[in-house]
């Protein structure tokens, strides 16, 4: 029997970055599925700090993540931003649409403006003349090193006596005496009297096995795919580049572009692979806005976003079962919003308000609780 404070279920971002916030008071030890760690979401994330996406609760932990990520810990060993200036398009007859996420996200990102189609042109010369409307310029997006991130967290984790375990897929959890036992399906045994449910796709199903409240996790599919430069074009110095109507995506890669048809596809939690007709779908839609005349794709992957009905992160303890604590639907946002995810989780847990500069976005505990109006009744349906 192997005792903690607190057993993390999920070696995604999610898991790690809590697991690490929570070592340092408390010991922990973390429990993953799979034999390596961020085998599903996290180490298939598309890798963007963009803080005009999301809604604003998405928004609010973005912007208060940012100062972790662009001054981590020593133990992270190097910064994981670098600049990748975002540029939202909106081709003809969607500058309204345009405007509209403009006046939002300007609220806590003054920076962000609208651009004219000749300077939109200027800012990511491979736009198709005649595509864009108007667009919106974020020019402190940043690109993250997913694996930097996520070994960060690890290591940390590990430097403050956190245990992990790999291949340790949970089979059974029951409440005895105040405290979870965990038995995984090799049939070690773990104990303590706080749980945190942080897998992902899988939180329902972990959470079945505790009794304890589903909150409607739906994990979606998002295909993934790269496309060559073109040889008498270069990557360097172009922008993160997306439709309003989010279609497409389309990000500077080294030598590549990294894309995606934004595809939304509810899926069972396993293993996904790519979607061939969104791949298909995905590169008419380029081509119509860009010149990249994509013709073939070098390699493809698929991973899944978690989401509850509302599009909320669910952050809390759940209300029937004592002990059992949601770390759940991050929705795709998980690396650029983990830093502040992972304070407020922590916090939680230990029975302390949403920490003060989070707090001061506009963020408050009760917008992520599980307890929150309307999430039990439609995990209900």
């Amino acid at each position: 029997m192997k005792t903690y404070d607190a057993l993390v279920i999920g070696g995604g971002i999610a898991g790690v970055s809590l697991g690490y916030e929570l070592a340092a008071d408390r010991t922990v030890g973390l429990l993953e599925m799979e034999s390596t760690l961020a085998f599903h979401t996290t180490g298939r994330s598309a890798a963007t700090f963009t803080e005009s996406s999301g809604g604003p609760v998405m928004r609010a932990l973005t912007t208060a993540s940012r100062a972790f990520l662009e001054d981590p810990p020593q133990v992270f060993e190097s910064k994981p931003l670098s600049p990748l200036p975002l540029l939202v398009l909106g081709p003809q007859g969607a500058a309204d649409a345009v405007r509209a996420l403009h006046r939002e996200a300007s609220v806590l990102l003054p920076e962000v403006r609208l651009v004219e189609p000749d300077e939109a042109q200027q800012i990511c010369p491979v736009l198709r003349p005649g595509y864009v409307e108007l667009a919106m310029f974020e020019p402190g997006g940043m690109g993250v090193d997913v694996h930097c991130v996520h070994q960060g967290y690890t290591r940390g984790l590990r430097q403050r006596g956190g245990e992990i375990y790999t291949s340790a897929s949970v089979a059974t959890i029951e409440r005895r005496g105040g405290v979870w036992r965990v038995t995984d399906a090799g049939g070690e045994t773990y104990q303590a009297p706080v749980v945190v449910d942080a897998a992902g796709a899988w939180c329902d199903a972990v959470a079945n096995l505790a009794r304890a409240t589903p909150v409607g996790i739906q994990p979606m599919r998002r295909t993934i795919f790269m496309l060559p430069s073109p040889r008498e074009r270069i990557t360097g110095g172009l922008p993160f580049i997306g439709d309003i109507g989010a279609t497409f995506y389309v990000k500077p890669e080294g030598e590549q572009f990294l894309c995606s048809p934004s595809e939304e596809t509810l899926q069972p939690p396993s293993d996904v692979r790519p979607d061939e007709l969104e791949i298909a779908r995905a590169i008419d839609a380029i081509n119509t806005a860009t010149i990249l005349n994509a013709r073939h794709v070098r390699s493809s992957w698929a991973g899944l976003r978690s989401i509850v009905p509302d599009r909320l992160p669910v952050v809390g303890f759940d209300p029937m079962a004592e002990g059992f604590f949601w770390f759940a639907g991050q929705g795709g946002y998980g690396i650029q919003t983990g830093p502040a995810m992972a304070r407020i989780g922590a916090g939680l847990v230990r029975g302390l308000p949403i920490p003060e500069d989070v707090a001061a976005l506009g963020l408050a505990a009760d917008s992520v609780s599980p307890t929150r109006a309307g999430l039990s009744v439609a995990a209900a349906h």
